[in-house]
């Protein structure tokens, strides 16, 4: 009976349809209840061809303190004048101050340019031997030969998200929707040449002129460099003479500037482990 149960025939259906064609061709071997006890005793009452099992991905969690510790790098399609044309925008962010370290503009996805793009983007940063983690999803160009040779000769420690999870890459994709989402970004882009300036004047605007909500509202650029807690002084300053003016109308008390972030995670462990 099992020669027929693993056959190519019948090991994908189950036993009440082998007893049924089995009935219908003249033949009866036993029945369908027999068949699921004979099955359970061997330990095969369940897929009888083997599955395709996937590897178990762990959950990335990584911490930012201050600037070069973590980088988000991703990469987006541009439309291009015509359906089906597109430009690829590779964007290197920092998770801790939200500035974009790094972006480039090309006509496809490569391993090549991606080396090429983090080894100049890490010699602009002047980044220290064993001191970043660089976090990505796991395209083609992200999981290459060539950028995991690169990561390890840098001493840069690498980091992918899990497949299909969108919220292991949270800062490269909230950075794509800003520009997406802004007045000025076109339907599709009538040239590589208009896609380029584009880029440059969004992300000089975002490095050095966007409030980010996520950092007390400075600009990613000031708190890259330094310069974020003299501006948050500034503001205070500012509104403990507007209080000292005109106490009555702050009915809560005092106000305070917002503080700037003290940590930045992917995924940060849960409150017990954290705890612990």
């Amino acid at each position: 009976m099992f020669e027929n149960l693993h056959s190519e025939r019948f090991v994908d259906l189950s036993p009440a349809e082998i007893v049924a064609i089995l009935l219908d061709e003249g033949v009866y071997i036993c029945s369908e209840r027999t068949m699921y006890r004979l099955l359970d005793e061997v330990g095969e009452n369940r897929d009888r061809r083997d599955q395709l099992v996937h590897p178990k991905y762990s959950k990335p969690e990584l911490l930012a303190t201050k600037p070069n510790q973590v980088w988000s790098w991703d990469i987006t399609k541009l439309k291009g004048p015509i359906t089906w044309t597109y430009y690829y925008l590779y964007v290197i962010l920092d998770i801790f101050s939200r500035y974009v370290v790094g972006w480039m503009i090309a006509q496809g996805e490569s391993a090549s340019l991606a080396r090429h793009f983090i080894e100049e983007t890490c010699d602009k940063q002047n980044i220290s031997r064993d001191h970043l983690t660089i976090h990505s999803d796991r395209g083609p160009a992200m999981k290459s030969k060539l950028v995991a040779q690169l990561l390890a000769d840098l001493s840069v420690t690498k980091s992918h998200s899990r497949p299909h999870v969108s919220n292991d890459n949270p800062f490269s994709e909230s950075q794509f929707k800003t520009m997406k989402y802004r007045p000025e970004f076109p339907r599709r882009f009538e040239s590589f040449e208009h896609s380029k300036s584009f880029c440059q004047i969004f992300f000089d605007w975002y490095n050095w002129s966007h409030r980010h909500s996520g950092i007390a509202m400075v600009t990613p650029e000031q708190l890259h460099y330094g310069k974020a807690q003299e501006i948050l002084e500034h503001r205070q300053r500012v509104l403990d003479e507007a209080y000292r003016s005109h106490p009555e109308r702050f009915a809560s008390g005092p106000p305070q500037a917002p503080d700037l972030p003290t940590a930045v995670w992917i995924n940060p462990p849960a409150k017990k482990e954290t705890e612990q």
